[in-house]
């Protein structure tokens, strides 16, 4: 697999070569990709399957029209002939007032910083098979697991590189270790399905594969047996499993995109108050070993620290330079590249802090109410923020857990739910977007 050097030396000849044959500007973003996968079931060997793959996105700029394309074929003749073909492209493309790269004065100079995102692990397909077996034997061990739908084990490597034509250059690798597994409890028609899994950066951050096993084993048999519930309004616990869903759709709606086209239920809140006092929200890249972690963004500006929502206060939209030229910001050192195309938004380590009140508190205070660990389909609006979606949980009865409970509905509007969230103290980083339980009060239920 290429070095940091090598990597860097793909992206920046590809930019070279575009504005030989007329580019004005140009960037490029060149990765290798390395991964490795065992899968088993029912102690048996299932699959094995390894993959090793090269791909650089080029994008140029001919004034204020723009193209991008992507390649997996880096031989000179073909790098040649791209080239060629995406500046034609550029000039016959619609102008766009607000292209272009990333502010000059703003780029990250420098080494980038080391966040020990690479453990340089080479893992052989016997040792991932190990782990998954161990991982499927403890779940099968479970009393009341019946069935198993496999586990599996996995390891990758990727090498990031982005050079634009205006001075920034920088690469960095990461490494990903995973393991999980599916099984079924009960029996015929009563049967329960549920899974585990954990990953992480370095191999020694994984959980063991005995404990991953055990959890699945455990979710799909506490499942056994689910009753459906009367339709009304009542308290909602969401499980850490799901609390961080609500984290993704407020990233959907403060995003640049979703700002100028004003297709958000967010558009007017900047500086206003969306959460709770007591709601703090941070986007960490520098987070050694995090799984979203990394040196630079998509556009070869610095990234840092942010709060993204201190004490209920919305702070920050995450903006790319053409969205922040569009909306007359800076941008926030959020932007990604892949797949070809201009850059989107996304943010890296986001998490909810954890507040001061235990999760058995939160639904020990509820006299009749829904505890929530697995949602189902996408009934969110992004525009009005209406929320509809499929629930699996347990009934939560005078502040006590009870019997499990299946196909209900939960629906309410994400600006009522995050002004009524309160988060427990449980907060763990094993994602790349974490969040502690949450208890949102006043939902409407949708059961039998």
């Amino acid at each position: 697999m290429l070095n940091n050097d090598q990597a860097l030396e793909r992206a920046a000849d590809a930019v070279a070569r575009a504005r030989r044959a007329g580019a004005d500007a140009a960037d490029a973003v060149f990765s290798a990709d390395r991964s490795l996968s065992v899968s088993v079931r029912m102690g048996a060997l299932e699959d094995v399957e390894r993959s090793e793959a090269e791909e650089l996105d080029l994008r140029v700029f001919v004034g204020k029209r723009s193209a991008s394309v992507s390649t997996s074929d880096l031989s000179s003749d073909a790098i040649y002939t791209l080239v060629e073909r995406v500046v034609a492209m550029a000039r016959e493309a619609p102008e766009d007032q607000w292209a272009g790269l990333a502010p000059q004065d703003r780029l990250m100079h420098g080494a980038p910083p080391n966040l020990d995102l690479d453990d340089g692990a080479e893992v052989e397909p016997a040792a991932l098979k190990v782990r998954a077996l161990a991982a499927e034997e403890a779940a099968r061990g479970v009393a009341g697991v019946t069935n198993s739908e496999g586990a599996g084990a996995g390891a990758s490597r990727v090498q990031l590189a982005l050079v634009t034509s205006h001075g920034f250059h920088g690469a960095y690798a990461q490494s990903s270790h995973g393991i999980s597994a599916s099984v079924l409890a009960g029996s015929g028609g009563a049967m329960e399905r549920d899974h585990a899994h954990h990953s992480a950066r370095h191999a020694a951050m994984l959980d063991s594969p005995e404990a991953i096993g055990r959890l699945a084993g455990e979710r799909a048999v506490a499942r056994l047996n689910p009753r459906k519930i009367a339709s009304g309004a009542m308290p909602v616990v969401f499980d850490r499993r799901v609390s961080s869903g609500l984290l993704g759709h407020l990233m959907g709606a403060i995003s640049g995109a979703a700002i100028t086209r004003k297709t958000s239920f967010l558009l007017d809140a900047l500086g206003t108050q969306i959460f709770a006092p007591g709601v703090t929200i941070w986007d960490d890249p520098h987070r050694p070993r995090g799984m979203r972690s990394r040196a630079f963004d998509g556009e070869g500006l610095p990234v840092s620290r942010m709060q993204i929502v201190r004490e209920g206060m919305l702070e920050t939209w995450l903006l790319e330079s053409a969205a922040a030229r569009q909306l007359g910001l800076e941008p926030t050192g959020h932007a990604t590249r892949g797949g070809g195309g201009a850059p989107g938004v996304s943010p890296s380590n986001l998490y909810m802090e954890a507040g001061h009140v235990p999760a058995e508190t939160l639904i020990g205070e509820i006299e009749h109410g829904l505890y929530v660990f697995e949602l189902i389909g996408q009934g969110v609006n992004g525009v009005t923020g209406d929320y509809s979606r499929g629930a699996a949980g347990f009934l939560i009865e005078k502040g006590e857990l009870t019997v499990p409970v299946s196909e209900v509905t939960i629906a309410s509007n994400l600006k009522d739910m995050f002004l009524a969230l309160t988060p427990a103290n449980d907060l763990e980083f094993r994602y790349g977007i974490n969040a502690p339980t949450v208890r949102i009060d006043g939902m409407t239920i949708a059961g039998a």
